[in-house]
């Protein structure tokens, strides 16, 4: 069943969220097909058990798996930090040794302590991303020197998804939670933003960072990684379609999820429901 040796690449999310990294990996890399699997029935996943996590994102991407992907992108921070690992070291065998699943954390991590000068850096993310502490040890086996805190802000991406991040409500929770988080580090002079719903935010959230702060969005790093990867590794390379394609796919409504992806993207397109219980 999975011994399909070339397809194109897989871009999971729990949600929408993950639109805003295929765009930028479309950007990078327009040449290759892409299929993009949103969990919508079952969002969010910050929530959730790790076990839970792991067990939606391993569903997932075993579907990618069953429609041809050679490599599939957790686009999403709490698939990242909750299933990434694990599906990598143990599924990954039984599956498909030549396929390869990655994330977004590690490629974010790698770039911090260029651009942090005072070596603190704070981490804005949902209650799952946060406190998985993915991020936190992650940077404290790459650059043992910087100071991580965390900011979980649940309600950012009711706020994206419900196209309300020009309101008087985003206004407030993003001057809450930045609040919070200079509480936490007056230090901090860059923050990732661990969310991939976040970008869409990315103008409310700079009106309230103070001066000399660098605020970091994943999608363009995580594409330029993936387009590293692909160098490194020709066999991968030489595994993916390219046809210029997209297709996608959600486990909720169909016209649901063409509605609100045109928040997230500057294009019609055409979604397939699926199941993947």
């Amino acid at each position: 069943m999975l011994r399909i040796k070339s397809g194109p690449i897989g871009v999971f999310d729990s949600g929408y969220g993950g639109l805003t990294i295929l765009n930028e990996i479309r950007k990078v890399l327009p040449e290759y097909d892409y299929i993009y699997l949103g969990d919508n029935a079952r969002t969010p996943y910050g929530p959730r058990s790790f076990e839970v996590v792991y067990r939606f994102t391993k569903q997932a991407v075993f579907r990618l798996f069953e429609e041809g992907c050679q490599l599939v992108i957790l686009a999403c921070n709490t698939a990242s930090a909750k299933a990434l690992r694990t599906i990598q070291q143990q599924d990954l065998v039984a599956w498909d040794g030549d396929r390869r699943v990655l994330g977004v954390i590690r490629p974010t991590v790698e770039v911090l302590d260029k651009l942090s000068t005072t070596k603190h850096v704070g981490i804005l993310g949902t209650a799952g991303t946060i406190s998985s502490c993915s991020y936190e040890l992650e940077i404290a086996k790459m650059f043992p020197h910087i100071t991580v805190s965390g900011e979980a802000c649940p309600m950012w991406v009711p706020l994206v998804e419900n196209n309300e991040f020009h309101s008087p409500g985003a206004d407030y929770f993003v001057r809450k939670n930045l609040d919070e988080l200079f509480l936490k580090d007056g230090q901090i002079d860059t923050i990732v933003l661990g969310c991939t719903h976040y970008p869409l935010l990315i103008q409310k959230i700079r009106q309230y960072l103070p001066d000399g702060v660098t605020l970091f969005s994943q999608g363009e790093r995580v594409a330029e990684s993936l387009k590293d990867y692909l160098f490194r590794h020709p066999e991968m390379r030489n595994r993916l379609t390219k046809g210029q394609n997209s297709r996608f796919l959600t486990t909720e409504s169909a016209e649901k999820f063409s509605e609100t992806a045109s928040i997230f993207l500057s294009e019609d397109i055409s979604v397939e429901q699926i199941s993947i219980d």
